[in-house]
């Protein structure tokens, strides 16, 4: 299978200075496709998913290929390893976005759900029923996945979708849309539901910002540069996506060991996801005993924590003020010493990005505290902070954290790509 996204708009339109109207030719088409879809049936939308997860897979070694050209140039632009694990591609990553478009497919269709059902004194029957959106733009960085997981949520809750992945992914990018775009037309819907603002010309995403004649909602998915750049230029409706700086806190009550593995796998199993734990919290009570349990189980990461933390082991490297707002995004972690359960919680809001935070503890009553005063999209007890995520919600995937507190919050999913009418069905009423 070739790349074939030759029913995008070509880019001469943005390489001749005109990517306001490169966007809004987009825009347009996908309002079109976005008409056609939302009346797609669930079947129709499950056959295109499948047939774009078999597409990946015929593609794998092409997309193996045409990803290792985007490592190279990243690589040569001296981008760290943990933003080259997120860009990188190889045959287990291609499967596992194969499957989750299957995953998807299988789940139930968000559209036409009914939310409430009343009928009035009046004998007026009234409807609150879930329905697409309509257009999204997707804008994201570095992972090429994202696009995959994108384009199927929002095939199958009845949306279209404009994809600005980042220029380091455009490659990949090109064989991932071609083949969602595959599963769309095998199954006679429009393959404009999915498409590609093939270029890396950042004067485009401004146009999309701006593009609210045609785009229903933008969902950034980056670093802060990126969701503040949405957030102060963006004319369209927008559901952000904030940095990770994700916490797990020790309590005085936590099992030692299990607090060691959970940290340990919260850090470390990928330093460079949102959902990484970067600062960790710890009772004065514990320290002692704990930081240096820590440093042992932690051999490969730098720990950097405040006087109190480096009393407790030579390890542990001076902490700065930024440490403690920092998303690393690599092996690194902040240690913060603290009294007790409420000082805890008061770091963790006033420090935290509103992603994700843990407690690690066996006594109930302080879990509870915790899972009630902590204001971020998703609070844990006794879990490494990494299972925040779509999947692991069984949402079969997600397009992004929300950690903001309207229309959606935390991981984002089918039911979050949706909005809703009411109904209203009467029998000649007239009102007085």
């Amino acid at each position: 299978m070739t790349t074939d996204i030759s029913s995008t708009i070509d880019t001469a339109d943005v390489a001749a200075g005109d990517p306001q109207q490169y966007i809004a030719d987009l825009g347009a088409r996908a309002s079109k496709a976005a008409h056609l879809l939302a009346q797609a049936t669930t079947a129709t939308k499950n056959a295109a998913l499948q047939t774009a997860a078999m597409a990946l897979r015929e593609i794998a070694a092409e997309l193996v290929v045409a990803n290792d050209q985007d490592v190279k140039t990243a690589q040569d632009a001296g981008r760290p390893d943990s933003f080259i694990d997120r860009l990188r591609l190889n045959e287990a990553r291609i499967e596992a976005m194969a499957v989750a478009l299957e995953e998807i497919a299988e789940l139930p269709d968000p559209v036409g759900r009914e939310l409430m059902d009343t009928t009035r004194p009046n004998g007026l029957s009234i409807k609150r029923v879930a329905t697409p959106i309509g257009v999204i733009g997707m804008i994201y960085e570095s992972r090429p996945n994202v696009g995959a997981d994108a384009g199927a949520l929002c095939l199958k809750s009845g949306n279209a979708v404009i994809l600005r992945g980042g220029s380091e992914s455009l490659n990949s990018t090109r064989l991932i849309v071609s083949a969602m775009r595959q599963g769309l037309e095998s199954s006679g819907l429009p393959a404009d539901a999915v498409q590609l603002i093939d270029s890396p010309d950042r004067a485009a995403v401004g146009a999309l910002l701006g593009c609210a004649e045609h785009v229903d909602l933008v969902i950034p998915r980056g670093g802060r540069s990126l969701v503040e750049r949405v957030r102060d230029e963006a004319r369209v409706p927008t559901l952000l996506h904030l940095d990770g700086n994700c916490h797990s806190y020790v309590h005085s009550g936590a099992d030692l060991k299990k607090a060691v593995d959970v940290v340990r796998n919260a850090k470390l199993r990928r330093t460079g996801i949102c959902g990484a734990t970067e600062s960790l919290v710890i009772d004065d009570a514990i320290a002692q005993t704990f930081i240096p349990l820590l440093a042992d189980g932690l051999e490969s990461c730098e720990l950097r924590g405040d006087e109190k933390a480096q009393s407790c082991d030579s390890r542990v490297k001076p902490a700065i003020e930024s440490d403690w707002d920092e998303e690393y995004l690599d092996a690194v972690l902040s240690i913060k010493v603290v009294a007790d359960l409420k000082e805890a919680c008061n770091f963790i809001n006033h420090h935290s990005s509103g992603h994700t935070e843990a407690i690690l503890t066996e006594e109930a009553p302080a879990a509870e505290y915790f899972l009630n005063a902590i204001d971020s999209a998703v609070v844990m007890h006794n879990a490494s902070t990494q299972f925040s995520d779509g999947g692991e919600f069984g949402m079969g995937a997600e397009i992004g954290i929300a950690t903001g507190k309207m229309h959606a919050r935390g991981p984002v999913g089918l039911e979050q790509l949706t909005s809703f009418k009411y109904q209203v069905r009467g029998n000649g009423q007239t009102r007085s």
